[in-house]
C-alpha cells in the first residue's frame, strides 16, 4: 500500500495540499526571482477585485491555475500521468475546486467569507 493511501485522507485532499504547500514554498526556492514573499504578496496576487481580501471565487480561481497548467491535453481531468509523481488516481478539476472551497472555509478561521493575510499564512485546518 502507497504512503498516500495509507494517509487516510482522500487523494483530491492531498493533491490540493500539495498545490497550496508548492504555492506557499516558491518564494523561498526562488527568493532571487520576483516571486511572493509574504501572505501580504500571496494576498495582492489573489485579490483580483483589489479589496484587501481574498473571496472564495478569487481563491478558487487563482489556485485552479496550477491545475490547469498540469492539464497538458486540457481535457478537465488530471490522469495519472500528469500528477505529482506520475501516478495516483484521476482527479476531475470539478473535484479539485470543490476540494479548494472545503479548504478555502478551513482557512477562513473567523468565518466572515473572505481570508486576510494572516489566514493565508495558516496552514489549512
Amino acid at each position: 500500500m502507497s504512503a498516500a493511501a495509507m494517509s487516510g485522507r482522500p487523494f483530491s485532499s492531498r493533491l490540493a495540499q500539495f498545490f497550496f504547500a508548492t504555492l506557499l514554498s516558491a518564494s523561498a526556492i526562488t527568493a532571487a526571482q520576483d516571486y511572493p514573499q509574504t501572505p501580504r504578496d500571496y494576498l495582492r496576487l489573489m485579490d483580483a477585485n483589489g479589496d484587501g481580501k481574498i473571496s472564495e471565487a478569487e481563491y478558487v480561481e487563482y489556485m485552479s491555475r496550477s491545475f490547469l497548467r498540469m492539464d497538458a491535453n486540457g481535457d478537465g481531468i488530471l490522469e495519472s500521468s500528469e500528477l505529482p509523481g506520475g501516478h495516483g488516481r484521476p482527479i476531475s478539476l470539478r473535484e479539485f475546486q470543490d476540494n479548494l472551497r472545503r479548504q478555502f472555509h478551513r482557512l477562513d478561521r473567523n468565518h466572515d467569507g473572505y481570508l486576510s493575510a494572516k489566514e493565508l499564512a495558516q496552514p489549512p485546518g
